[in-house]
C-alpha cells in the first residue's frame, strides 16, 4: 500500500493530466453522443469540444489578467492601508496577548534559551520558474488525452467486454461501466451548474454594492466552491481583504463577505442536496479526509480532484454487491 501511495506521489506530474482527463471526459461525452446521432462524427465533435474549452479558457484568463493584475500591483499599498483600517482590532488582540503571556510567565519556570533556526525557501519566482515545464507538459498530456477519450471512447470499452470470459459477465461490465458513466457525467454536470450559478449570483450582487471587478469574484466564488469547505473559507477570506480596501466603512465592507456566507449556506444545506439527491451526496468527515489526502498527495490540484475521486469512488461501490457498504459509508 505505501508503495502504491508512494508511487502516486512521484508520478503526479504524470497521473494529474490523466485524472483529469477521465474526469472531464465523462463530462463531454454525453455531448459527443448527442452529436453522433445527428450524424457528426466523434473524432469531429471531440474536436470541436476541445476547440471551445481551449477558447473559454483562453477568453478567461485574458478577461481576468487585467484585474488580477491591478490587485497584485496595489498589494503592498492595499496591505498597508488595510493593517491602519484593522489596527484597533489589532490593538485589543495584542492586548491580550500580552496578558496571556505575562501569565504564561508567571505559571511557568525558566527555560534555556532556545536556539532559533532560519528556513530558507525558493523565491517565488524561481519556483514558477521550475514549474513552468512540468505545467506546459501536463496540459500538452491533459488535451491530447481528452481528445482520444472522446474521440474513440468506444475502443476502451470494447476491449473491456472482450476480456470478460462469460457473456453473463460481459453485460455486467456494459452495465456497471454504463451506469457508473451516467452518474458520473450528471454529477461533474450538475456541480458545474451550481457553481456557476453561485458565481454569477455572488458577482451581481456584489457588483451592484459596488464592489469592483465583480467578474473576477463571481469566478473565484465558482472555481473555489468546487473544494468544499475550504473553498468558501478561502474565498471569504479573499472577499473581506478586498472589501475592506475598497470601502472606507469596515461595517459596509463586511457586507460582501456575509452576501457570500449567505449564498454559500443557502446552496451548501438547501440547493446541492435537492437537486443531487442522496444517491450522490457524500459523507462530510469522508470530505475532510479526502481533502487531507489529496492535497498532501498532489497539491491544490489534488484538493480540487479529491471530490470528484470520491464521488467516482462511491458510484463504483456502489455497483459492485461486495463493496456496497462501502458505498453506504460513504454517504
Amino acid at each position: 500500500m505505501l508503495a502504491i501511495f508512494y508511487t502516486m506521489y512521484f508520478m503526479r506530474s504524470v497521473l494529474l493530466p490523466i485524472v483529469l482527463a477521465v474526469l472531464l471526459s465523462c463530462l463531454f461525452r454525453p455531448i459527443v453522443r448527442a452529436l453522433a446521432r445527428i450524424k457528426v462524427p466523434p473524432i469531429i465533435s471531440a474536436a470541436v469540444i476541445l476547440a471551445a474549452l481551449l477558447a473559454l479558457i483562453g477568453y478567461g484568463v485574458s478577461s481576468l489578467m487585467a484585474p488580477i493584475a491591478s490587485w497584485l500591483e496595489k498589494a503592498p499599498a492595499g496591505f498597508s492601508e488595510l493593517q491602519h483600517k484593522l489596527m484597533p482590532l489589532k490593538k485589543s488582540m495584542t492586548q491580550v496577548a500580552q496578558a496571556s503571556g505575562e501569565i504564561e510567565k508567571l505559571a511557568t519556570p525558566d527555560s534555556p534559551t532556545k536556539t532559533a533556526v532560519e528556513v530558507k525557501r525558493h523565491p517565488l519566482t524561481e519556483t514558477l520558474y521550475m514549474r513552468t515545464p512540468e505545467f506546459i507538459a501536463g496540459a500538452v498530456l491533459f488535451f491530447i488525452l481528452l481528445y482520444f477519450l472522446l474521440a474513440y471512447d468506444g475502443v476502451f470499452m470494447s476491449k473491456v467486454i472482450k476480456l470478460m470470459p462469460t457473456l453473463s459477465d460481459k453485460k455486467t461490465a456494459v452495465s456497471i461501466a454504463h451506469d457508473i458513466e451516467s452518474h458520473g457525467s450528471r454529477y461533474l454536470l450538475t456541480i458545474t451548474i451550481i457553481n456557476t450559478c453561485l458565481g454569477l449570483a455572488v458577482g451581481t450582487t456584489v457588483g451592484l454594492l459596488g464592489l469592483r471587478n465583480p467578474t473576477m469574484w463571481g469566478v473565484m466564488v465558482g472555481v473555489l466552491n468546487v473544494v468544499p469547505y475550504l473553498g468558501a473559507l478561502t474565498g471569504m477570506i479573499c472577499m473581506t481583504i478586498g472589501a475592506v480596501l475598497s470601502f472606507d466603512s469596515l461595517s459596509y465592507a463586511l457586507l460582501f463577505p456575509a452576501v457570500y456566507l449567505a449564498s454559500g449556506a443557502l446552496e451548501g444545506n438547501f440547493i446541492t442536496p435537492w437537486v443531487m439527491g442522496r444517491s450522490l451526496t457524500l459523507n462530510p468527515v469522508i470530505i475532510l479526509i479526502s481533502l487531507t489526502f489529496w492535497g498532501w498527495m498532489w497539491g491544490i490540484v489534488g484538493v480540487i480532484l479529491a471530490v470528484p475521486i470520491l464521488a467516482a469512488l462511491k458510484i463504483f461501490c456502489a455497483h459492485i454487491e461486495r463493496m456496497a457498504p462501502i458505498a453506504e459509508f460513504l454517504s
